[in-house]
């Protein structure tokens, strides 16, 4: 499907407040193109690992380079991910991802998870993964054993990442995605908006996410944590900006699924909005290191914006 140009994905970022009810029509039309079902995928995820990470992301409760009081646990057994997956199932999740902190689990963690995988009975919620980087033989491992899609975020754009992490580069992450695809995965790929990167730089990213032809597409919105070393700009991102930025990346990638996750909170009145700007998807449930949105209170938003969830 025709994208918009770099040029064109800027003079969204840019339009008038007083203009969005136009973009969002515009969305719509393209969008429309895929015949939209009016049924919006959720996702759940589990924190299976937390803390103790050996890179440095400055937005992350979870690095050891932040002094977050968060907790940390090692791996979880399966029987716990398990009983969390089947509770995400009753309540709507069509996704269920497994997330390690960590720049990669050992083989050991990474053996305990595909026997996890395995022993999942149902088909859904599908199984997804965000587990760091990882090589194509792991990666196939994990399809092998029942993994159906795999989450790794680029962030940010290239030319911004060195600003956020110095532990690992920003063409790691996308040498992840590339193997993840060649493993026969489907790939759930995206970043955080408001770590301080500049408008081309958002953009950037959008056309780096296009290019790598993910099946979907995280957006997180920062929500800032204590003891992290990210220093967000004095001036926040309104709900406008928000909302214009989900609408540039459902434009720049009008053939990917578009997916909403931290801080679509923050969006406030223009929340739900999001699906005529082209979201399929959300996250419901608890992040991995702060509560998320209640199921109840996500079935409230797809009713008040006219969709359900997917079966």
């Amino acid at each position: 499907m025709q994208s918009v140009s770099p040029a064109g994905a800027m003079d969204i970022l840019l339009t008038p407040q007083g203009r969005i009810q136009s973009l969002l029509t515009l969305s719509e039309g393209i969008r429309a193109v895929e015949g939209p079902s009016g049924k919006i995928s959720l996702c759940s995820i589990i924190n299976a690992k937390s803390g103790d990470c050996t890179e440095d992301c400055s937005f992350c409760a979870q690095s050891s380079f932040s002094s977050s009081p968060h907790k940390s646990y090692p791996m979880m057994d399966g029987c716990r991910i398990l009983s969390a997956r089947e509770k995400a199932f009753e309540h709507g999740a069509g996704h269920f991802s497994i997330v390690t902190s960590g720049r990669s689990p050992t083989e050991k963690e990474l053996a305990d998870i595909c026997e996890t995988i395995s022993r999942g009975e149902n088909e859904k919620p599908f199984w997804c993964a965000s587990l760091g980087i990882l090589s194509l033989r792991q990666l196939r491992l994990l399809k092998n054993a029942g993994l159906w899609r795999y989450h790794h975020n680029l962030e940010t754009a290239r030319t911004y990442f060195p600003e956020i992490c110095t532990t690992h580069t920003w063409q790691e992450r996308v040498d992840t995605v590339r193997m993840a695809k060649a493993a026969g995965l489907e790939v759930c790929s995206g970043g955080i908006i408001g770590l301080g990167e500049s408008l081309e730089q958002r953009v950037s990213m959008a056309f780096g996410l296009r290019e790598l032809q993910v099946d979907s597409i995280a957006l997180n919105f920062l929500i800032p944590l204590e003891g992290t070393r990210i220093n967000p700009r004095k001036e926040n991102i309104s709900p406008a900006d928000m909302l214009k930025t989900v609408i540039m990346f459902g434009m720049v990638c009008p053939d990917s699924e578009l997916r909403l996750c931290a801080g679509r909170g923050m969006l406030a009145e223009y929340e739900k909005e999001i699906f005529r700007a082209g979201v399929a998807g959300i996250m419901t449930g608890d992040l991995l290191t702060i509560s998320g949105s209640g199921f109840g209170e996500d079935i409230e938003l797809l009713e008040s914006a006219g969709r359900v969830p997917t079966e």
